[in-house]
């Protein structure tokens, strides 16, 4: 992933941009046409909403985890989703835009991690670097790479807390009719709400 800081903070900018014009009007803002190749690209992204004005708590994060549209138009779904298809939460108020920070994560296409002994599966997972997808039938989770960091979490700890995302019991990842699948993702986040954008992790730096 090539993107560049200055192109990481048009992605948020915009993300945050899209939340209040939709909180504001019901309106999808359309994508800007004077863009780089890259973000017109297909690419695959989640949004994260943290609020912070009574400490740090998640307020919400939808994302397209596959590139099956371009960059610069899934960052406004995914933005709009998060603040208000996240089923965890209530949808997100214009008023409370004011305490949090927009993140956008664009990912890369996830590959399946192939083992013949299921308990290989943590040897394969770099901390800091892989974002994990779990999938089992109709279940499916996925967990960013900058959750395992935020939560310190080890590549097993990692792995069952994808499964209990996926609705699955923690130790499943055990099983060999689960399929494991990791990305990496270029992460650009507000410092404070409204704030200065910077590069919050970059699969490049952790390796």
């Amino acid at each position: 992933m090539n993107i560049s800081l200055e192109e990481g903070k048009l992605l948020v900018k915009l993300a945050r941009k899209a939340i209040v014009e939709w909180l504001k009007n019901k309106v999808r803002i359309d994508p800007p046409e004077d863009v780089s190749e890259r973000l017109r690209a297909n690419a695959g992204v989640f949004v994260t909403l943290n609020r912070w004005d009574k400490g740090r708590s998640l307020r919400g994060c939808i994302g397209i985890p596959y590139p099956v549209k371009p960059l610069i138009e899934a960052t406004i779904e995914a933005a709009i989703d998060a603040a208000t298809g996240d089923p965890r939460f209530p949808p997100v108020k214009l008023g409370e835009m004011k305490y949090i920070t927009v993140e956008v994560s664009v990912l890369t296409p996830p590959t399946e991690i192939k083992v013949a002994d299921p308990t290989d599966y943590p040897k394969h997972i770099k901390i800091g670097v892989d974002g994990l997808i779990v999938e089992k039938g109709l279940f499916k989770g996925l967990l960013l790479p900058q959750v395992a960091v935020e939560w310190n979490m080890d590549p097993e700890e990692f792995l069952s807390n994808c499964c209990m995302k996926a609705g699955l019991p923690p130790d499943s990842w055990i099983s060999r009719d689960i399929k494991v699948s990791k990305f990496q993702a270029l992460v650009f986040a507000e410092e404070e709400p409204d704030g200065n954008v910077r590069e919050a992790m970059h699969p490049e730096d952790q390796v």
